[in-house]
């Protein structure tokens, strides 16, 4: 079974306090102490739940509480706190009389968080931030490609190879040029002077 609900929500105030229930809830506790929040509203006169006027008191309205902006010494204090108990924020707020809690976590995320991060801390290890854990090494690194080597172009101006004549013709050989006698291949084959034989003209006498 879970634990039974500290008052009746159904006929609870709820929203901002009124300074009228400030003043009987103060009243109240100056006379009798805190004692138990379950009770008290009731035996105060307040249609409050007990955790409302339990954080009422505690946050706002006990006369020891410490008002203003937080100190460098306290901000220190809550740094070597918070290394050692993490986000216990009861046991911090036990060791800065006049703070809360509350107020503690909240200044916590609000400012100190910053405040590590701008020295180069992690504000959860307490350790200096390693290029992993670091911001810009959060996004992907960039990948250097390198650039692929452009095509081999001609150039318009002085050749490559100013020797090289590519100017080349294919012709009939010039008429002047000498040939070679032919030859008879049926001398070879004893068709010499036959009907067979096409070489008579190599095998005339002015040949």
């Amino acid at each position: 079974m879970g634990r039974s609900p500290c008052c009746e929500k159904e006929h609870t105030n709820k929203g901002a306090w009124t300074k009228e229930e400030d003043q009987r809830l103060i009243a109240y506790i100056r006379v009798n102490g805190e004692g138990c929040w379950r009770s008290l509203p009731k035996a105060a006169g307040l249609l409050r739940c007990g955790k409302s006027c339990r954080l009422r008191w505690m946050n706002y309205l006990r006369p020891d509480l410490k008002r203003g902006n937080f100190t460098d010494d306290e901000d220190e204090l809550i740094i070597r706190l918070h290394s050692l108990l993490g986000n216990k924020w009861s046991l911090i707020a036990g060791q800065l009389p006049g703070r809360t809690d509350n107020e503690i976590k909240n200044y916590w995320n609000t400012h100190i968080k910053r405040k590590l991060l701008s020295r180069g801390m992690d504000p959860h290890t307490h350790r200096p931030l390693t290029p992993v854990d670091g911001a810009a090494a959060s996004r992907p690194a960039h990948i250097a490609v390198p650039a692929r080597a452009a095509p081999p172009t001609m150039s318009t101006g002085e050749p490559r190879c100013p020797d090289l004549n590519l100017d080349l013709s294919v012709g009939p050989p010039a008429a002047d040029t000498p040939t070679s006698h032919p030859v008879c291949l049926c001398r070879h084959l004893g068709l010499r002077g036959g009907a067979a034989c096409s070489c008579r003209q190599a095998d005339s006498p002015g040949s």
